[in-house]
This record gives structure tokens, sequence and C-alpha cells, in this order.
């Protein structure tokens, strides 16, 4: 008993004294059998709107800042459409005939498929041409992550200076969804279309996986909403192995979670 009260002190500590203010915050440290199950390390948020209740795995690296990966392109598109730079989610780049190792890369992409493809010289090619002032002025005014761009335009968010950790990705998701960043609501909607999985005649889930690397350790992501009937759930999932053969790296991150949630009822 005294641990979990030491633990809960703890937690609070680190998703800030004025957001934990009447926020349940439950520990699952029984959600370790899926980690274990395909032999990851990792952590796991799930924010429960309505009733203001975050349920946590591995509490301690809920506010541990990694690199973004993939997941910034959320940021990136938004930043995109708010500056002008992409007229709409329709806006065409020529591939640069350069072959890559995914093929669904090579060929022309406008801003949609590419999201969904996770399509890396399109938002790089998108990234140089917002240009470095005006992405750096952007991640301020949003308050993503460090809003760090060193390493180059092309690459701070893949290899370079930008980290951002699980809580923070949450917070930035549910200001999306509920429209209060400072963007206009018709970006924020087609962004948030663009994020769009699955959806049910129970729920909808919107998100977006990422890869990186955290030292010599491959890094993981899956984040996003599950909106149902009358509730919105935002979750992060970030997963680690130092395991460079490990064959299921990429499923891990989405099977994880999807496991979760059905375990919390909320698919």
């Amino acid at each position: 008993m005294k641990m979990k009260w030491f633990i809960s002190i703890i937690v609070c500590l680190l998703i800030g004294e004025t957001k934990s203010q009447n926020l349940a915050i439950p520990i699952r440290e029984d959600f370790q059998k899926y980690y274990t199950q395909f032999d990851v390390t990792g952590t796991f948020a799930v924010l429960d709107e309505k009733n203001n209740k975050l349920t946590l795995y591995n509490p301690s690296k809920y506010s541990e800042r990694v690199t973004p990966a993939s997941t910034f392109k959320i940021c990136n598109a938004l930043i995109g459409l708010e500056t002008g730079t992409m007229k709409d989610k329709y806006e065409i780049f020529e591939w640069d005939s350069v072959v890559r190792n995914n093929e669904n890369w090579n060929k022309n992409q406008d801003l949609q498929t590419a999201f969904k493809n996770s399509t890396v010289w399109y938002f790089q090619k998108m990234a140089r041409k917002i240009g470095g002032q005006e992405m750096k002025c952007w991640l301020d005014k949003l308050n993503y992550g460090n809003a760090d761009t060193t390493g180059g335009i092309d690459l701070f968010w893949l290899q370079g200076g930008m980290r951002i950790s699980p809580k923070e990705e949450i917070e930035f998701l549910q200001k999306l969804n509920n429209f209060e960043l400072p963007c206009t609501e018709k970006n924020m909607q087609q962004v948030k279309d663009m994020m769009l999985i699955e959806r049910t005649e129970k729920y909808a889930i919107y998100g977006k996986t990422g890869w990186g690397m955290n030292g010599n350790n491959d890094l993981g992501w899956f984040v996003g909403f599950v909106e149902t009937n009358n509730n919105v759930f935002y979750f992060a999932n970030c997963i680690e192995s130092n395991d460079e053969l490990f064959p299921n790296f990429a499923i891990a991150r989405k099977e994880i979670t999807y496991k979760i949630l059905r375990e919390l009822n909320i698919l």
C-alpha cells in the first residue's frame, strides 16, 4: 500500500501538479505481459477524456523525452498547411526517381497518401519548403516537445535534436482533436482526417506510428486517439528493443496498443 501511494505521488509530480488535480491515475503494472510477449520494453498511457482518468504502464517513462520519429508527421503536416506551403491534403510532390526500400514511396504522392505511407522524402521536401526559421517559429507556437530543430531542417525529427514525451504527445493530440491549437479549424480537421485508421459502428481510431533510435536501441511509437459514441481516449505507446534482428518490432507497436485498448474495453 505504501509503495502504491509513493508511486502515485511520483506520477503526480511527473505529469504536473496543476493537471493532476482531480485526475485519477491507475497504474497497470500487469500490462508488462504484453511487452514481454513481444520481447520489448516500453511505456503506455491512455487518457479517458470524459472521466478524467489517466491509465499508465511504466509511469517513470511517461515524461521522458525521446525522438518523435514519424509521429512528427502529424505536426509537420499541420505546419505545412498553416504556412501555406501546402494548399491542402491533395498537394502532390513528384517522386524524385530515387528507388527506396519501401515500394509505396517510389511514386508521386499527395499529403494524405504520404501520411498514410509514412513517406519520409515527401515530408523532408515539405520541411525544406517551410524553411528553418518558419519551422522553429511554429514549433514554439505549438509548444511541440522541446521544439529543437538542430540537426538539419529535414532530419531534426529523425536524427537531430527534436525530443517529445508520451505525455506531450497526448497533450498535443488532445488539443488537435479539440481544435485548441493556434491553427485554423479547417487545417486541424484535414490532419485529423489523414490520421483515420479504422472506423466501425462503435469507434473510430486515429493515429500515427514512428520508428527511430534511442541510443543503441530501436524506438517505436504508436500514438493517437479513439472516438466512441460518447467519449475520446488518447493513447501513446512507446517501445524499445536492442535486438537488431527482431522481426516483429514494427508489428509490436500497434499490437500491444490494441491488446491494451481491448482489455480496457475501449475497443
